[in-house]
């Protein structure tokens, strides 16, 4: 057995690499409620998935360069996803998205956890959602 069955969670992470373009920002939103949905997420719960993940490309989308691209991780517990949105840092760019504007707040709402960082060569946005306890 291993480490992953152990503990619950899935065997899988999906990565996606689209080109850093709003336009491509809606594959992202297809697949994370998608693998929302496989893990049994509430409608609700997918569409604040849905949101969330489009207001992390927004605040990263800035940071890229022209010709960049924009990827993310999906992976988690069963019962949670965590998904990982990241561009690549331009030189001299190490700023962190704006963390007191709207779609930061809006973001905050939608996600459990919310957090930035800039490691490496990428700017990282890491959001966290835990489906919620279902009465039996």
């Amino acid at each position: 057995m291993t480490q992953a069955a152990e503990t619950g969670a899935p065997e899988e992470t999906v990565f996606l690499t689209v080109p850093a373009n709003p336009a491509y920002v809606s594959v992202l939103r297809t697949v994370t409620a998608s693998l929302a949905a496989r893990r049994d997420f509430t409608i609700e719960e997918i569409d604040d998935l849905r949101i969330a993940v489009d207001e992390a490309s927004a605040l990263l989308l800035p940071h890229a360069g022209s010709g960049e691209s924009l990827s993310a991780s999906f992976g988690g517990a069963t019962n949670t996803l965590t998904i990982e949105v990241s561009v690549p840092l331009t030189a001299g760019d190490d700023t962190k998205p704006d963390e007191d504007g709207f779609a930061w707040m809006v973001l905050s709402a939608l996600a459990d956890t919310v957090t930035t960082d800039a490691t490496g060569d990428r700017l990282v946005l890491t959001l966290t959602k835990a489906r919620s306890a279902r009465s039996t």
